[in-house]
């Protein structure tokens, strides 16, 4: 790991693999566990980075394939990089663009070279490789950036996984090779699907490589939660103690605690400003609101007494129902407010509870399998 960044840990739960660390980027360090919301496009939907700073968010999440399409690296890189053109100036992550090769599978046509994406904004074709994507990314500018990947759907034949998973190996080493700068941390990518044996395969031979960083991807692509749950559980393991563990796209309460059980550190999801512009409100135990509903429209409380935020010290729930109901822009800025300040409060309590020894007895509720 190069001396910009470290990672270490402070504190482990004496009953399971969770553990409170510190991660040390060039512009800051990240309190693990921890929850990163996603900024697409070097924004946090309706909130600016002033509210999202006040959120506990410490470090942040944005896309390069999306990036790369709009506006295009070599203007981020004039504005002078990522954290400038949208003034974050705490870490940042992106990326690689590998997602979007699930995510857009009617758009696209992956070989050994890279993948060919149809852009969904104008049709024109574009061309990713695992060098192109490391360059957006180094010129993008962020402080961890991620190997290009291939995420196999679910479910999908073992052959399929098999054949991602390799490629996702030989696209890291490629991946490495073309990587040109200290300031940002490559982190690999394991991959498997719902395979366990190719999970540990994969950890284990990307762990020799000794990376700054780790990233479990593929889950939550359409697999039940306690595959998740199993998919984490066996690969974690494998990955380095002494190296930060990255658990991609996954943002509940449930699934974060079950993982940090595992030693997982960093989180990210799109689940709270998603939820917000649908008026819908996470509250503690894992509720859902939405404050569509009648029974808000004369409720004058705070959606939260205990918490922080902006919107739960100013406002009343008969306010946001209001808002919701009249379909306000401001709505959606205070519901993501509360719900990002939520899911890093929950995080920070699992650290509070780790550093304590007190994470398995505090968090006994999310750490059972979820009784339907």
């Amino acid at each position: 790991m190069s001396e910009k960044f470290s990672f270490q840990v402070l504190a482990e739960c004496s009953q399971t693999k969770a553990r409170a660390g510190l991660f040390l980027t060039p512009h800051g360090i990240v309190e693990t566990p921890r929850f990163m919301p996603v900024g697409t496009l070097a924004n946090v939907k309706t909130i600016t980075t002033a509210q999202l700073g006040e959120t506990g968010a410490q470090m942040v999440l944005a896309n390069t394939y999306h990036l790369h399409l709009q506006p295009g690296e070599a203007i981020v890189a004039k504005a002078g990089g990522l954290h400038s053109f949208m003034q974050w100036h705490g870490p940042m992550l992106t990326d690689s663009g590998g997602f979007q090769v699930f995510s857009l599978s009617e758009l696209r046509q992956v070989t050994d070279e890279g993948v060919t994406f149809r852009s969904p904004r104008d049709g024109q074709v574009i061309n990713i490789t695992p060098e192109k994507s490391i360059q957006i990314q180094n010129t993008l500018g962020a402080d961890v950036i991620m190997a290009f990947d291939e995420c196999p759907p679910y479910p999908a034949s073992r052959t399929a996984v098999e054949a991602a998973t390799n490629r996702t190996y030989q696209w890291l080493e490629r991946c490495i090779a073309t990587h040109q700068r200290q300031d940002q941390a490559l982190f690999g990518i394991v991959q498997g699907g719902i395979h366990l044996d190719l999970r540990a395969q994969a950890a284990q031979a990307l762990a020799k490589l000794n990376l700054p960083g780790y990233a479990i991807g593929g889950v939550s692509v359409g697999e039940p939660p306690e595959l998740i749950h199993q998919i984490v559980k066996a690969t974690a393991p494998f990955l380095p103690r002494e190296k930060p563990r990255y658990l991609m796209g996954v943002g509940t309460y449930r699934e974060m605690a079950q993982a940090v059980a595992a030693g997982v550190d960093v989180f990210d999801c799109v689940i709270p400003t998603r939820l917000a512009r649908h008026g819908a409100a996470l509250v503690q135990q894992g509720n859902r609101w939405n404050l569509k509903n009648a029974q808000f429209r004369e409720d004058f409380t705070p959606l939260d007494e205990t918490c922080p935020c902006y919107t739960c010290q100013s406002f009343t729930r008969a306010y946001l129902c209001h808002l919701v109901r009249s379909h306000e822009i401001l709505a959606y800025t205070l519901l993501s407010i509360h719900n990002i300040t939520e899911l890093v409060r929950f995080t920070q309590r699992m650290r509070q509870a780790i550093l304590s020894d007190r994470f398995t007895t505090e968090f006994a509720f999310w750490l059972t399998e979820e009784v339907n």
